[in-house]
């Protein structure tokens, strides 16, 4: 595993988005606005950021561990 981190928060409601969208965005963890997670950096978990980046502020985790 990784040591480095990123934290993903949702900004933006994912009502409206196409399904791909969604998913990415439930598989990095998130479920409301607001809700911020911190996920390993890596190609597939930087793949889903990509994919629904509109709609996701994304900073670099100091550490690594749950917010």
């Amino acid at each position: 595993m990784t040591d480095k981190s990123i934290k993903v928060t949702l900004i933006k409601s994912m009502f409206g988005q196409l399904a791909n969208i969604r998913n990415s965005a439930r598989g990095l963890g998130l479920r409301r606005i607001g809700h911020s997670v911190v996920v390993a950096d890596t190609p597939s978990n930087r793949g889903m950021i990509n994919a629904a980046s509109h709609m996701l502020k994304v900073e670099t985790a100091l550490g690594s561990g749950k917010v």
